[in-house]
């Protein structure tokens, strides 16, 4: 059933109707990221704070009926590949990125996130990464649904714009400080209640599935992941590190692909 929800949601994305997070937030809740004039470290990925969102939520997916492996429910996205070989240019919160490789607004494992609008989908010019990136985000996805068959799709966030650079507030609230040469992936915690839409705060995480979030990302080698002070996720101590600011989701940067240029 989740394949068939995957389906619901493509239609609805072709048709031009985007679906925003649910209007029942509480409009106290405090804003994700630090307030606007704080400095951000290198490498550190922050949400903008917004208003409460207008229209109501997309459903959670169904209980899967039967394991996932097998099940093709719809054609495979649109993906475009790279006529040469991705390269992530200078570093993380300076670089660009080459011949790189667009995720796709949705797919079997995954649902893109607007963390500005607060909305599905992401827009196509943040959804940018080199193709070892991209292939990391489809394998993992794909593990960790074998193993949580039930599960709901995975919002994905942003990753870089399609030749890199610079991903300030100029594109959107307080913006990235990192996100410049296609090898970092925001990834929203699932929910406790199953709804695909981002966790406004960390009790409504569901922690295991979290932490199995976490660790399929460092089976993948990836050089960090970056969590939330409140979320109790743990990992390898050179790996996964606990900051402030990643309470909605965890930050993924995987290793520069061996042609890119330092």
């Amino acid at each position: 059933m989740r394949r068939i929800a995957a389906l619901v949601l493509t239609a609805c994305l072709a048709a031009g109707v985007l679906v925003v997070d649910d209007p029942r937030a509480p409009a106290q809740e405090p804003p994700y990221g630090p307030p606007p004039g704080a400095a951000i470290d290198p490498g550190v990925t922050v949400s903008a704070a917004l208003p409460p969102p207008v229209a109501p939520p997309i459903p959670a997916p169904a209980a899967a009926a039967a394991p996932r492996p097998g099940a093709i429910a719809a054609p495979a996205p649109r993906r475009l590949t790279p006529r040469a070989p991705s390269r992530a240019v200078g570093r993380p919160w300076r670089g660009r990125l080459v011949n790189g490789v667009e995720l796709p607004a949705v797919g079997p494992d995954h649902v893109t996130w607007d963390p500005n609008l607060k909305r599905v989908p992401n827009r196509a010019g943040r959804r940018w990464g080199t193709a070892k990136l991209i292939a990391t985000i489809d394998r993992v996805l794909a593990a960790y649904h074998v193993d949580h068959p039930e599960a709901p799709q995975v919002l994905v966030g942003d990753l870089s714009r399609p030749h890199g650079g610079v991903f300030d507030e100029r594109f959107g609230g307080l913006g990235h400080a990192s996100h410049q040469n296609g090898v970092d992936v925001d990834v929203y915690y699932p929910r406790a209640d199953g709804a695909v839409r981002a966790a406004w705060r960390p009790d409504q995480i569901d922690r295991a599935l979290a932490q199995a979030l976490v660790d399929g990302f460092v089976r993948a080698g990836a050089q960090f992941v970056f969590v939330g002070t409140r979320t109790g996720l743990r990992g390898p101590r050179k790996v996964v590190e606990v900051i402030a600011h990643h309470n909605d989701h965890l930050h993924v940067r995987i290793r520069p692909p061996r042609t890119a240029s330092r």
